[in-house]
């Protein structure tokens, strides 16, 4: 099972849960995705302990996508 997850103030809430051929919660998953971009969230995937990468389209394959605001600094 896939997961799309925010990072917030509780830890984490889940927002959209997908399996591999079930495409209308891949779609539901999506909209979702689209509307936490829309609110200046990011989406990153981890590449292995310590690395993550973004990603800017909803990767199906992915076991987990989270959710998090940018690192403020300069």
């Amino acid at each position: 099972m896939s997961r799309l997850i925010r990072m917030d103030q509780t830890g984490h809430t889940t927002l959209a849960e997908w399996t591999a051929g079930d495409e209308v919660a891949y779609r539901e998953a999506v909209e979702a995705f689209r509307r936490e971009l829309d609110e200046g969230y990011i989406g990153v995937v981890s590449d292995g302990p310590g690395h993550a990468t973004q990603v800017r389209e909803l990767p199906s394959e992915a076991d987990l996508v989270v959710m998090r605001r940018p690192i403020a600094g300069g």
